[in-house]
């Protein structure tokens, strides 16, 4: 069964709007509840009022719901049959509904209009803004103006003022603005991050100039020491990286026509991103590069690689070839199990480390001097650096001396030694201990010596050793030779050649440089190693039978790094077995901001008392020079 329902409004100027709507359903309902039929928004007017049903006569039968009546025609009633060609008005609180039929589809019309209030609650007021303060407050388009200029005084204006004031502290490390609210602080789009904290009101020391993207000058202002470039040529560090592609490329353009170029600090340290300390560095922000970089820069001498279990070059280690002087020259090898480096020393691992020879036997003879009391342990000679990240280079007369003894005079029970490490030093002493000498007077010549009868004797006594007397510094000179050649106190252990100054009886001595570090591209901390035994990573010390044989370990093979480091993601070769893994990103071993010292790590991540420095007065420093 079918209503038209016409709900009739009035605007303000008195013209009529009419919104008429058929509703099919068998009984209609007339009430203040919105699901009802005819919708009366009155609170004279029960939520279900009233219920409208048609008969077969056509008649419309409407009965109240409850005890609350309605008017038909003015008279109050609690129930009503209407004949809609006939029609009536039926009064609901301060609603007037008339009811017709409709003169083309016959069907009931209710026509709905609200009059003038006949009661309190019932007064002709929007229900929606009874309880408003509409009445009190200006106008929309006055309140939009008043905001708008408040909002440019409180966050343009007011802003620019308190930046300009401050501007000449830019650029400035130890210049701050004074403590308190400074209204560009209003701009900022979070809070700083925990290493920056301490900037948080001083707006100029990064934005240096008015709408304009933080420069790497800022970042420079401050990071005068730790913040070293990757590579001097930024063009080159972009062609890297590679062109963008798709929304990448699109987000290029707009960033460089808003003057925020890439390859600046900011692209990587960003910042207004909330009080945390800075993550550790993602392995996916090297390999962005360095995966498939010879294809982007096909004249580099840089290996690809993505992940250190699947997809790393070989080592490359920084090793001593040559001598220039008495300074070292260095050259990146590429690690392999023959790789050689003269340092200038004979000295041989598997010799020292013997457990049968005749070292071993003094060890064992020496009990309480070593480290073990049957053979020589790495621990005799190797002493850790006050961070324990590398070694303190091995000092002869601390490790070497107690068995290669250096002493070639005793007084009572007094020995004297000749210098270490001074050529010269050793030919004065030895020259000197043989000139302030003589040989043994022999007994005949004395007065109370018996001796041949006559003079033919004597003169033959007397001349021998006025011989002797005569050779007797020739024999300093055997002493030096001694010392210098195969089997003497300098060239056992030593690189001896002819060819030095007379002052050291023309013999030279190779300078001994000890590597203190072969990784000069990459970190690597003993002190993270120390529960793991040396010959694990060193396998092949305890056989080496050649001084200039290279120990350090290579990436793979036994005693390689492989065999307990995996990827940043945990994968590995499936030909690597490993019994523990270390998951290993990029930045464990390499720093962005390459400098000799440790990469930086996460506080969270960070061992206790971990001093990731490295001890440079415990050892000898020399420049890089590459051959």
């Amino acid at each position: 069964m079918s209503f038209l329902v016409r709900q009739i409004a009035l605007k303000s100027s008195g013209e009529e709007i009419v919104r008429p709507s058929v509703v099919e359903i068998p009984e209609l309902t007339i009430g203040r509840d919105s699901a009802c039929g005819v919708h009366l928004p009155d609170l004279a007017v029960n939520p279900r009022h009233a219920r409208v049903s048609q008969g077969k006569d056509g008649l419309l039968t409407i009965t109240a719901i409850g005890d609350q009546p309605f008017a038909v025609n003015g008279r109050s009633t609690l129930e009503a049959v209407i004949d809609p060609v006939v029609g009536a008005e039926l009064t609901f609180g301060g609603h007037r509904i008339s009811v017709s039929r409709d003169s083309d589809s016959g069907v009931p019309v209710l026509t709905v209009r609200r009059v003038e209030a006949l009661s309190e609650s019932a007064e002709d007021k929007d229900i929606t803004t009874v309880y408003t303060l509409k009445g009190l407050l200006p106008g929309k388009r006055m309140s939009a103006w008043a905001f708008a200029v408040m909002v440019l005084i409180a966050f343009l204006a007011f802003p620019i003022y308190s930046y300009m004031t401050y501007k000449p502290l830019a650029m400035q490390e130890k210049v701050r603005r004074p403590d308190g609210f400074h209204a560009d602080q209003t701009w900022s789009s979070g809070p700083l991050s925990l290493a920056h904290k301490n900037l948080g009101s001083d707006c100029q020391a990064c934005h240096t100039q008015a709408f304009v993207a933080v420069t790497d000058n800022a970042c420079l202002t401050c990071h005068t020491k730790d913040a070293h470039d990757h590579i001097a040529d930024k063009g080159r560090l972009l062609k890297a990286r590679g062109e963008p592609t798709g929304m990448a490329a699109l987000q290029r353009t707009v960033a460089n026509a808003f003057n925020r170029p890439a390859g600046r600090c900011v692209d990587c340290h960003t910042e207004h991103e909330g009080e945390a300390a800075m993550p550790a560095t993602q392995q996916k922000f090297c390999a962005d590069c360095h995966d498939g970089m010879k294809g982007r820069l096909p004249d580099t001498k840089i290996a690809d690689a993505a992940d250190f279990g699947t997809a790393h070059p070989q080592f490359r280690p920084m090793i001593i070839s040559g001598m220039d002087g008495d300074k070292p020259l260095f050259q990146r090898a590429t690690w392999a199990p023959g790789v050689q480096e003269n340092n200038g020393l004979k000295f041989t691992h598997g010799q020292h480390l013997s457990r049968t020879n005749g070292i071993a036997q003094m060890v064992r003879r020496m009990p309480g001097k070593f480290a073990a009391n049957d053979a020589l342990e790495c621990a005799d000679c190797h002493k850790a650096d006050a961070t324990g990240t590398r070694f303190k280079p091995v000092v002869m007369e601390d490790s070497c001396q107690i068995c290669h003894s250096l002493s070639f005079d005793q007084v009572g029970g007094t020995f004297r030694t000749l210098r270490h490490g001074e050529p010269e030093q050793v030919v004065a002493e030895l020259r000197a201990f043989y000139r302030g000498g003589a040989p043994a007077r022999p007994a005949n010549l004395s007065g109370l010596a018996r001796r041949i009868p006559g003079d033919a004797a004597m003169r033959s006594t007397a001349a021998d050793y006025a011989r002797a007397v005569r050779f007797y510094p020739t024999r300093a000179e055997q002493a030096v030779a001694q010392v210098f050649t195969k089997d003497g106190m300098c060239y056992d252990c030593h690189t001896v050649t002819r060819g030095g100054p007379a002052a050291s009886a023309g013999f030279a001595v190779q300078k001994v440089v000890q590597n203190d570090r072969y990784f000069q591209k990459g970190w690597f901390d003993h002190k993270a190693h120390d529960k793991t035994d040396c010959a694990d990573c060193h396998t092949a010390a305890g056989t080496s039978n050649k001084a200039t044989d290279l120990l350090v370990p290579g990436i793979d093979g036994k005693g390689g790094c492989r065999s307990c480091h995996v990827g940043g993601e945990g994968a590995k070769l499936a030909a690597v077995s490993v019994k523990s893994p270390v998951v290993s990103s990029c930045a464990m071993c390499h720093s962005y901001h390459m400098d000799s010292g440790a990469p930086w790590v996460p506080a969270k991540d960070r061992k206790k008392n971990d001093v990731q420095t490295v001890a440079v007065a415990d050892r000898p420093r020399f420049p890089v020079k590459l051959q």
